[in-house]
């Protein structure tokens, strides 16, 4: 495989930022009560150097692996740097974890220290740690009796030398979250992660001026990629979000240039506007030319978003009312698409040719074509190595002339615009023996402004059905009559359109408003949101058939 050796590795790059701008702030971290912390490239690159030397100190083996199970804050990016400028490999772990899941990542990536920062369920994730293994503590850290960051940079010198990484080296193993079973664990080189984000910087344009909040989780490949690498090579300033509750003032604070999103928050974001002001209200104002201007401004102001230049969205497919809404307030809400497997450098859409529907069109140096089974398979330069200890796996997972597969079903368009029409493994047969394709259903239903996330189901039925959960405002009112009566009258209409222009075969039979909340903590969502089928499924499976029997287009569970 080429290797592209004139793009500077990571740790390349922060020597360029500690010498040539050494007073230029990379991150501001939120402390707690309105207190922050920054850290210029050149104390950046001394605590980086710093912890390096206590790393080397531990005489670990020349391919140990080391994790990191933090929520986004400076030390994770700090800790990656560490890690790599002593030689090692570092292994995230999605900070929502279950106990047994980080035990099984700890065992199978053979870990031999953990860095454990910010975290809310630290009591249950802890028993997955095995108690033999070293642990260093970050400051934001739930309490612990591990030895800490600041204690280990006051009792250690800087790392003197200013060693780099081959490009063929491996950089990291990034855990599948687990939507489609036990997580593999994607080994990624040095060279696929500075491919990918040279080439994101190159293709919109991002310079040292842009600013981004980080808050999405650094343990998947689209904010690693995006935040991380991307502020490497181009030395723009990242900002961390403290929390939820903080998080308009931590927007506020970062007045970000770029934001990426997925689509849930997405979501949230217009159900909260929408609470303050009906979209038949804003439709009107937006209609009147003196109104429109203020309005728009207004709206992406609330959202702390007003400054943005780039906004993009990726993880999941958007609703294509969704875009066009934030697209009607002055936002071009930019689709992208990837996989752990390439770094999440694929696809991506591009200003002025944006298609409604579609989620871009290949980046620079990526191939793409569609198998005679509908398949989307792409060859990108951030393909990664191959899964950890799996080389059977990894060889089912890409075709002989080196496309890997993605499993996605999709067309391409005139101009190569690429559109995902589900996911393989997603299809499922009714009882006549058609198969269906949940997710182009799905993503029509999801636009209903009180729906939050939607299951497609039915295998073995005679029609699928349609499982809905409410979005949070609406949630609460679900027990209400009036609402549900509002509910109804807005939900079956969208019914109908799709009867009418889908296959026969399907035809939703029903909607069916489900009485949970579907999160990470239940088990119902990966760490990246998506949703597990099979858990979703499972949950209701024994209600089918009276739901079935009940032959209603609405019912509530």
């Amino acid at each position: 495989m080429e290797l592209h050796t004139n793009i500077p590795t990571p740790l390349q790059k922060l020597y360029y930022w500690e010498k040539a701008h050494p007073s230029d702030l990379f991150m501001t971290q939120p402390m707690g009560n309105g207190k922050v912390e920054e850290y210029t490239w050149q104390r950046t690159a001394q605590e980086v150097r710093r912890m390096a030397t206590y790393l080397k100190s531990l005489n670990l083996p020349d391919d140990a692996k080391i994790g990191i199970l933090s929520k986004n804050c400076a030390h994770w990016v700090m800790a990656d740097l560490a890690i790599w400028m002593a030689g090692y490999t570092s292994v995230p772990l999605y900070p929502t974890l279950g106990a047994e899941s980080v035990r099984q990542i700890l065992e199978h990536s053979e870990t031999q220290l953990l860095f454990v920062g910010k975290l809310d369920d630290w009591d249950v994730m802890k028993p997955g740690v095995p108690e033999m293994l070293k642990c260093v503590s970050f400051p934001l850290s739930p309490p612990n009796t591990y030895e800490t960051w600041d204690e280990i940079i006051k009792q250690h010198q800087p790392f003197k030398e200013s060693p780099t990484r081959k490009h063929e080296e491996l950089a990291t193993i990034i855990y599948t979250s687990g939507s489609t079973g036990v997580p593999k664990g994607v080994m990624t080189s040095f060279d696929a992660m500075v491919y990918a984000a040279a080439g994101a910087c190159r293709e919109l344009s991002i310079s040292k001026d842009d600013r981004i909040l980080s808050y999405l989780p650094m343990s998947h490949v689209f904010e690693r990629y995006v935040v991380e690498q991307a502020a490497l090579q181009a030395g723009f300033q990242v900002f961390f979000a403290e929390s939820l509750d903080t998080f308009l003032q931590d927007l506020q604070r970062a007045r970000p240039t770029l934001f990426i999103s997925v689509p849930r928050l997405w979501t949230k974001f217009q159900a909260g506007v929408l609470n303050k002001l009906p979209q038949k209200k804003l439709n009107l104002f937006l209609k009147i030319p003196v109104l429109s201007g203020l309005i728009r401004k207004k709206v992406l102001t609330g959202l702390g978003l007003e400054q943005v230049r780039i906004a993009g969205s990726g993880s999941a497919p958007l609703s294509s009312d969704i875009i066009q809404w934030y697209r009607n307030l002055g936002l071009e809400l930019l689709e992208g698409y990837g996989m752990s497997e390439n770094f999440a450098y694929s696809h991506m859409t591009k200003p002025g040719r944006v298609r409604v529907g579609y989620v871009g069109e290949p980046l620079p140096g990526v191939l793409q074509r569609i198998s005679p089974e509908g398949e989307v398979q792409i060859k990108s330069p951030a393909s990664m190595m191959g899964y950890y200890k799996a080389p059977d796996i990894t060889a089912e997972s890409f075709t002989d002339d080196g496309y890997l597969k993605t499993g996605d079903l999709g067309e391409i368009d005139e101009l190569g615009r690429l559109k995902l029409t589900g996911r393989s493994k997603e299809l499922f047969k009714t009882s006549k023996g058609k198969y269906v394709a949940p997710a182009p259903i799905e993503n029509r239903i999801v636009a209903h402004p009180q729906v939050e996330m939607v299951c497609v189901s039915g295998a073995d039925y005679p029609q699928p059905h349609c499982l809905v959960m409410l979005s949070e405002d609406a949630y609460p009112k679900r027990n209400d009559p009036n609402f549900r009566k509002e509910f109804e009258e807005t939900i079956k209409p969208i019914i109908d359109d799709i009867n009418s222009t889908v296959d026969p075969h399907e035809a939703l039979q029903f909607v069916a408003v489900v009485n949970d909340q579907w999160t990470i903590e239940n088990a119902f969502l990966t760490p990246t949101m998506k949703m597990k089928r099979n858990i979703i499924e499972k949950a209701y499976r024994e209600l089918w058939d009276d739901w079935y029997a009940a032959r209603k287009k609405v019912i509530w569970q």
